[in-house]
Order: structure tokens, then sequence, then C-alpha cells
């Protein structure tokens, strides 16, 4: 299924739905006063409708508004001639193709008696080629689809002024009860009205060229071409029985070097078919007015001004390489017919449409953000194996899934656990993994969570029971929430320390019970300093709110506050520079005496160390300040006293913030060069997380978002990677071990949840191997227990005898 395996639409924009309008323009402004939104009338009127459009979207909406109720008076304007349509294919789900069945059994009869479907997908690379079935992918032609919906329209009565300019949107939406703005990525409807839509638009690395062949692949393909320039890739797949859609996209700097960018259509289309003539069997490739392009993702702010509405493109778009574009407005336009149908009021109808699909486009926006950034950086997974390649190349959106690959397609699904070294019948979450003189027993880390919960920075009972009984659940590593070099370090006064002897002897109690009663299981402790987010309160009192009393000090990189509002810290000066060094140094010979593993240093979420490393929080002008070399030396100078203390079989990792998710902050490039420099110093890992550096940031939260800065500094630097960040199903842990993202996936709130979470894991997936042991005592708990009646009477299918005494 195009929509959730991840593959090409096979749809591009028509000039159509990217042309502006060139009619004239009220006086007044866009986004001043709003269209009125009105409701049907009297019943039996007719409600008008005009659609700007005429794209899949927009004639689906049309038709399936004037099916709805045939009094509707359904104008739709395209300004192209009915046979004009650019790109060659269209791939739609078996989902969308459900809803399409329900709602017009007609169009779904049509569109069945064109559609190619096939199950395969190939990944060809350096002239290998390794297939997945199961997929089940529906292909047409892009032009038969809209004869389809042109036929459609006209039977139903919708009048379609092709060849023809809308006029404006203002006049459309006075004289009309309803504007369905269809008109592309370009949509001059959304821009009439783009203070009140707000839209933003964003290019991205990759220019792309939408070309055909004259025969059909057997199966979706994709291949890597290596060329002196750099990695080109192709999307191919069949949409008739005798022809194919062709994308061919690399990155910009690729499109230079290679000289596409002086190369007229028909040059570009011959060099493609060269480039790819293994592929091509030597045949020719063909254009239609193709020319290459960026792709553009489209958000809007909001989705409807009175009574426009936006659909489609116009509304949102999403990268073709998971084929969600025609998806996405065809199944629009069921749900803006449905919820017109289940409101009276043209208001409340469209809210309830956004409300309806804004949770679901935003989803396969942030899967197609997925999938485009993997292409955009395909050139880090060349040295993959091939067969790990061709997994990550089908699971790089995360909505393919090793769980979900594997019933599609088991025999690929071992044959690439079987490459990457997975003992037979183990999850690759349940694989070892040695940092330095620590082998751990599987994937899964426990990832550090304040616990608020100390009383002058002592850990007690509570500590105790919270980290025994997560290493008591299986994880690999339990790691202690940031434990504070002093006082003045901590972020609130229920945060634990290692600035005494005594906290040091509290500490051993905890890793003694890990170790005597958790055997196997490893304990790390991670070392940091609030620095500006000091002297707060505890969590559930009010996260970052200063104290009311009782503060302590601040210092930091620079003099800068974390909310406006908020204490400003004094920068640090040399002497005390000095002075912290020490502090993390003393710390970490107090963490070694009480027995942990591994030890962490925290470079991250705005605290100490990484407002030094942030250019939004470190203004210095002396030496520790300016460059990202310079910003690195304060916290390279801790790392280096730390290590000279911790013993040397032990390991050391980092936590940094990846990205501030803030303009003019730490960037995913400065992230892989901070990555390399504590690589450079010792670290044996780097834990990747991202932001919390600055009250305004703007993060992009979704599942497993923060993983791709974790791949691409685990691919480019060559080190360990820790990855964390919305990773709550075992299913994601081994995907993203078994494509290469990560080594190992720390994981919190699941494991606030259910401490048990890797031991339940490996029982809902059957393994019972050394990489998930149950401790004695909770052996007999390692199957789920019954639910529900087991002494229920049999169900039996009813027969004569049931019927009663024969006749």
């Amino acid at each position: 299924m195009a929509g959730t395996v991840g593959v090409a639409a096979g749809e591009r924009v028509s000039s159509a739905q990217a042309g502006a309008h060139t009619g004239e323009r009220p006086g007044r402004g866009p986004g001043t006063a709003a269209p009125r939104p009105r409701p049907p009338g009297p019943a039996g009127a007719p409600l008008r409708v005009a659609v700007v459009g005429g794209g899949p979207g927009g004639l689906y909406a049309a038709a399936l508004l004037k099916r709805d109720d045939p009094a509707r008076e359904i104008t739709l304007w395209e300004r192209n001639a009915p046979d004009d349509t650019f790109g060659f294919g269209v791939v739609l789900s078996d989902e969308t193709l459900g809803g399409i069945e329900h709602a017009d059994p007609e169009v779904y009869a049509a569109l069945q008696r064109d559609f190619v479907r096939w199950d395969d997908i190939d990944i060809v690379r350096r002239g290998t080629r390794h297939t997945s079935t199961g997929h089940g992918f529906a292909a047409l032609g892009r032009r038969r689809l809209l004869e389809i919906l042109h036929e459609r329209c006209r039977r139903l009565g919708v009048d379609l002024r092709l060849r023809t300019e809308a006029p404006h949107p203002a006049r459309l939406a006075e004289g009309y009860d309803l504007v369905v703005a269809a008109d592309g990525v370009h949509s001059a409807v959304r821009e009439a009205y783009a203070g009140i839509f707000r839209p933003r638009v964003s290019g991205h690395r990759c220019r792309y060229i939408w070309l055909a062949a004259d025969f059909a692949f057997d199966a979706f393909r994709f291949e890597i071409a290596e060329t002196p320039y750099g990695v080109v890739q192709l999307h191919g797949y069949p949409y008739a029985a005798d022809a194919s859609t062709v994308i061919v996209e690399m990155r910009e700097e690729v499109w230079r070097a290679a000289g596409f960018d002086g190369s007229d259509e028909r040059e570009s289309v011959e060099r493609c078919a060269e480039i790819f003539s293994d592929a091509l069997g030597g045949r020719p490739l063909r254009s239609n007015n193709s020319a290459w392009t960026v792709f553009r993702t489209v958000v809007n702010e909001h989705w409807s001004h009175g009574n426009v509405v936006l659909l489609g493109d116009a509304a949102h778009t999403a990268h073709f390489s998971i084929g969600s574009g025609t998806k996405l407005a065809v199944e629009d336009a069921l749900a803006l017919t449905a919820c017109l149908g289940e409101h009276h009021d043209v208001g409340e109808a469209l809210s309830a449409y956004e409300e309806e699909r804004r949770p679901v486009v935003a989803s396969t926006q942030r899967a197609a953000r997925a999938s485009l950034e993997w292409f955009e950086n395909l050139a880090l997974y060349r040295d993959q194996p091939p067969r790990r390649f061709a997994f990550n190349l089908l699971t790089r959106s995360r909505r393919v899934t090793h769980d979900n690959l594997r019933l599609r397609d088991p025999r690929f699904t071992d044959a690439v656990e079987r490459e990457a070294g997975c003992p037979p019948g183990t999850p690759p979450m349940f694989t070892p993994f040695r940092l330095r003189g620590l082998t751990l027993r599987n994937r899964v880390v426990v990832s550090p969570m304040d616990m608020y919960s100390a009383t002058d920075g002592l850990p007690d009972d509570f500590h105790l029971v919270h980290l025994g009984a997560r290493a008591l659940g299986g994880a690999a590593l339990v790691m202690t929430e940031m434990v504070c070099v002093s006082a003045h370090g901590r972020i609130t006064p229920g945060c634990t320390g290692l600035w005494t002897a005594r906290q040091g002897d509290a500490w051993r109690r905890v890793t003694d019970f890990v170790h005597d009663r958790a055997p196997g299981t490893a304990i790390g402790v991670q070392l940091g300093h609030s620095g500006r987010k000091g002297s707060t309160r505890l969590m559930w009192e009010g996260m970052d709110e200063p104290l009311p009393d009782g503060n302590w000090p601040l210092v930091a990189a620079s003099s800068l506050p974390y909310k406006p509002d908020g204490p400003v810290p004094r920068a640090l000066t040399r002497a005390q520079l000095t002075d912290l060094r020490h502090e993390f140094a003393d710390a970490a010979r107090r963490a070694a005496r009480a027995g942990f593993d591994l030890l962490e240093l925290h470079c991250a979420h705005g605290y100490l160390l990484s407002g030094f490393l942030s250019p939004l929080t470190n203004h210095r002008t002396d030496a520790y300040g300016g460059s990202l070399t310079r910003r690195l030396r304060f916290p390279l100078e801790v790392f280096d006293a730390v290590r000279a203390v911790w013993p040397a079989e032990r390991p050391m990792t980092v936590r940094i913030s990846a990205t501030d998710w803030a303009p003019g902050g730490t960037s995913a490039d400065d992230a892989v060069e901070i990555a390399r420099a504590f690589a450079a110093h010792g670290a044996d890992a780097i834990d990747v997380s991202t932001g919390q550096v600055v009250a305004e940031e703007r993060p992009a939260h979704g599942r497993s978002y923060q993983t791709p800065f974790a791949d691409r500094i685990r691919h480019e630097v060559r080190v360990p990677v820790i990855a964390v960040g919305a990773i709550s199903s075992w299913d994601d842990v081994n995907s993203l071990i078994l494509a290469g993202r990560t080594d190992l996936c720390a994981l919190a709130r699941p494991h606030l949840y259910d401490p048990n979470w890797t031991l339940h894991a490996a029982a809902e997936q059957g393994y019972t191997g050394p990489g998930a042991p149950w401790p004695a005592p909770y052996r007999a708990g390692s199957r789920p227990p019954r639910t529900g009646r087991t002494d229920a009477p049999r169900a039996r299918r009813a027969g004569r005898a049931a019927a009663g005494p024969a006749g």
C-alpha cells in the first residue's frame, strides 16, 4: 500500500494547480475581512459550490458533493485543457480505494478496470538486486484518472469550465456558499488569504525530474547509481501494461556537478536514460514538458477562512517518495463531503473537516519528511551491507517496521537479520553490544529521568526502588537522572548529587543492589550542572519556574536568562571554570568508587555545558566563545578532566542536543562536528538528544523524531550512538537497530509506564534467550496471565441435529 509502504506517488502539480490567478483583485487586502460562511438555506435549496483546480482532488470533491446532493450547483474551474497533465502514474493505497468504493462505487469500478497491481519492491545497488514482496500496490495513469473523474463529473451535472481562469477568490466567496481551493502547491486562493491561512512553504536539498518509460517494470524499483558526481537515485513503477513512471532524483550539488543545471529537457532525458541504462534495458525515457524541480513542503496554520477551504496540495504536501499527494487529496475530498453532510452550518462543517484531517496529514507529513531526508542523505549509507541497505530503505519513513515487514516477507527479513549477525530466533534488540570493557546484553537503555525526589542531593529508598525495579525489568543499561556536581549545580532542591562522600555511599547502595539482584544489568551515572536552568521548583510544582525562596546564585556561559523574565545568571570567570572542572572530576571519582559501570557527561538540554555549545546561549568574546571550535573548548576540557580520573576500562558517553529547534542555534551540521570532537577525545558513544536549550524552541515532535540526528552522526563520525525521543515500541527498537540507524535505544516514558518493558518485549516476541533473562523470582510471570472466562462452551456451527426433531 503506497500510503504505508513509503514509495513514489506518481503525480506532479499541474500548471492549473501551480499557476497564479491573473484576475483583478478587490480593494481590500487578503485576510482583512472574512468571507461570510452561510448555511445551505431552506430545505431543498441548493448549496452553490465553486471548486478551483481540476486535479484529482478538485474533481473528486466536485463529483462527491454533487452525488451527495444532486440539487447542489457545482462549478469547477481549470485553466488547462482536459488532456493536459503532468507526471505519468498515480499510486493509491488500499485504504484510500476502500474509501472511494464506499463513497462512489462507480468511480471505484472504473478505477479497478485500469489499475495495474503488483506486490514486489526491488532495491538495486552496485549491480545487486534484493526483492521484498507482500506490499500490494495499485497504480494507473494520471491522465486516465482525470478522464474517469471528468466523465463522472459530467454525468452528475458538474459544470466543468476547462481552459478557464477562475474568478478572484473574493468574488467567488461572495457569490458562492462554499469555495473549495484545490489549486495546488502554488495555490492562488491560499495566497489571496495568506494572512489568514499562514502558509509555510519550504524547499529541500534534492532536484528531481518526472519521466516515463514505454515498458512496465515488474516491481516497484529503487535503483542507486554512484556516478563521478555523486549518488543519483531512480524511483520507478508501472502504471499501465506498457508504461512506467521514472523519477530521477539527486542532491542539488550533484545535479550541478553533473551539469544538469545547463542541460535542456532533451539532454536531461537522454542523460538520465544513460545513467540508468541497466534498469531500462537500454530503452529511452520520455518527458512531458518535464523540468528539474525542488520539492516544496506546504504546511498551513489554518485550512479554512469563512466559506473558503483548502484541499489537497493547497493545504499540505507530502514528498512523492511515500506516494501521498493524490491519496491525501482524495481522502480530503471524502472527509470534506462527509462533514458537509453531517453539519448543517458550513463553518461548523469546515472546522470538523480540518479537525478530522489535520492529525492524519501531520502524521503523513512526518513520515514523508523522514523519507525525503533519507534520500537527501542517501550517500551516508553507501557502505552498508546490501541487505541492511535494502531494509533501511524500506523502513526509512518509519511507517514500515521490522515486525510489519516480517509479516509481509519473512524470508527477506530473516536474510537481513542473518547478514546483521543476529543469532537464529533473536530479535535485533536482543543482540549484545560492547562499549570499551562493558558488554551490554541487549540494546535497551533506561534513559536518564529526573525524579526530583532527593533531599540535600542524597538518593534514598525511592531511588533504590525506582532504579532497582527497572534494572530487574530487563534493560541492558539503567541510567540515573542527572546527578549534580555541586549544590549550586542542581536544577531543583530535589535533585541528586555527587559532591559529598555521603552521597557517594548512598549511590553505592543502589549500584550494589543492581549488581547483586539483577546480574548482567549495567548501571550508569549522568553527571551534569544546571547552569542557567537551576534554582527552580520541582517539576510538578511549576516546571522551570524560580523558587519562591531559598534560591541559589546561577552561573552560565553568558549572562542570559533562560526565560525573558527569569533570573539572570553570572557569566563564569576563568577561575570559576577551573573550579568547575575540579567539581566534575571529583564527582567522577566518587561515581567510580560508588560502582557505576558507565559515566555520561550531560552536554545537552541547555544545562551548563550545553550552554557553552550553543551560539544562542554562548555570547562570550574570550577563548571560550565565538566559533564552534572555541565554544567546544570548555566542554572538552571537562570531558578530559573526567576521563582522566574515570577508570580506563569503563566507558564514557556524552549526551548532546543535536539541534536547538530555533533559528541561529546549533544545527545538525554543528552536531556532527560536536560529536566528532568528543569522539576524538575518547567518548565511547554519543547520546543524541535535541532541544530544551532555549525557551522559544519549536521542536518537530513525532515518533522517533530525534533518530535522524543520531543516524547521521553514526554514519558520518563512525562512532556508536544512542538514539532517544519518542521511541515507544519494541518494533521501533528492532527497526532502528536492524536498519543501522543507531546502536542503542534509550526509552524514558515507556519505562515509567512499565518497569518490566524489556522483559515484556521479549515475551511478546517469544524470545527466551540470554538477551533478556527473567530474574528467578519473576519467572512465573514470564507469560501473560489469562484474562476473561476460560470455561465458556465451545462455539460450534449449527447443524441439522441442532435444528429440532427430524420431520
